[in-house]
């Protein structure tokens, strides 16, 4: 299993909870993983029932087995601080530059070095050992940007190496993409079985691909329970109102007289089996559209009560039960 586990995915497919959970199977066993949050939404804290993250690396939850989750939520202005720091030895020099306005306005009128110093600390927290030798955290996952832009925000440093070709930039940019396309690396992504979701991410993973960067796995979130299949979905759309109607009687749910309770049953349920129909049907072709893309593909289910800590726990169960881990 590669140490940096990149989770991306288009908005609305759950890659925060993925994320999320995937660093809690990773934790599994007694090993230590860090969360690292990059677009600033704050939605890790959300998820395990924290206080905004501060631009540090915090414990936010034990994993079973004794392994240790912790968070990091990139702040680029104090990451660039960092940066000066490491290169330039700036010191009180580029927090002077801070009070100026000097270090927000590089990052915001340069969207490129946001991503450069984003990619930057998450590497650097792969990289990182104690002074045993070993490496401060067994896994890093992080909390990557929508599909449609992951592949130009990990491979920024690419670039960025190619328009210095001398000096620190140009090694530091080098360090990270030795990272980010080596087997240290796996580019994980969230989809739901519809078809704009899965058009986006086999889109991306050709995208990744073209870049050199590892593709790991596909993971489907928020999947239905099937009520309904082969047989049952052909009864479904032949079954006649009057039988629909004397079965709900045969069951206690009123008489079968004209106009009674199992009557106005019958077309509300006739509707659903149909929608259901309908919905199987679209999703057996995107499973189709998936299987095409040749990656290993994970499961879970879509939570109808929300996502809470225990949520989120069993979801990470379920991705070790699928060899995510």
């Amino acid at each position: 299993m590669s140490r940096l586990q990149v989770v991306s995915g288009k908005g609305g497919t759950g890659k925060t909870t993925v994320a999320a959970a995937l660093s809690l199977a990773l934790a599994t066993g007694g090993k230590r993983t860090l969360l690292v949050e990059v677009e600033g939404r704050q939605g890790i804290a959300q998820l395990f029932g924290t206080q905004a993250l501060p631009y540090e690396e915090r414990k936010i939850a034990v994993a079973p087995g004794g392994g240790e989750v912790h968070a990091l939520a990139i702040d680029p202005e104090l990451a660039l601080l960092d940066y000066l720091q490491m290169f330039y030895k700036l010191g009180s020099a580029g927090r002077a530059l801070k009070k100026l306005g000097a270090i927000d306005f590089a990052t915001t009128v340069a969207p490129g070095l946001r991503d450069v110093l984003l990619t930057g600390k998450a590497c650097e927290a792969v990289r990182r050992k104690d002074k045993a030798g070993r490496f401060v955290y067994d896994h890093v996952v992080m909390d990557a940007p929508p599909t449609g832009r992951v592949t130009r925000f990990l491979n920024v440093n690419d670039e960025v190496a190619g328009l210095a070709r001398v000096g620190p930039i140009h090694h530091q940019a080098q360090a990270v993409m030795g990272v980010l396309k080596s087997p240290q690396t796996q580019v994980h992504l969230v989809t739901l079985l519809e078809e704009m979701p899965v058009q986006e991410t086999a889109d991306g993973i050709a995208e990744l691909r073209a870049a050199d960067l590892p593709v790991g796995r596909v993971v489907v979130n928020m999947v239905r329970p099937v009520l309904l299949d082969g047989d049952g979905l052909e009864l479904a759309g032949s079954v006649s109102h009057a039988e629909v109607a004397r079965s709900l009687a045969a069951a206690g749910l009123g008489g079968a007289r004209r106009g009674g309770a199992a009557e106005r049953l019958v077309e509300p349920l006739l509707r659903q089996a149909e929608e259901y129909a309908e919905r199987y049907t679209l999703e057996r072709r995107q499973r189709e559209v998936l299987a095409g893309v040749g990656l290993p593909l994970a499961e879970l289910p879509l939570l109808t009560d929300g996502v809470d800590l225990a949520g989120l726990y069993g979801l990470a169960a379920l991705l070790r039960n699928q060899g995510v881990s």
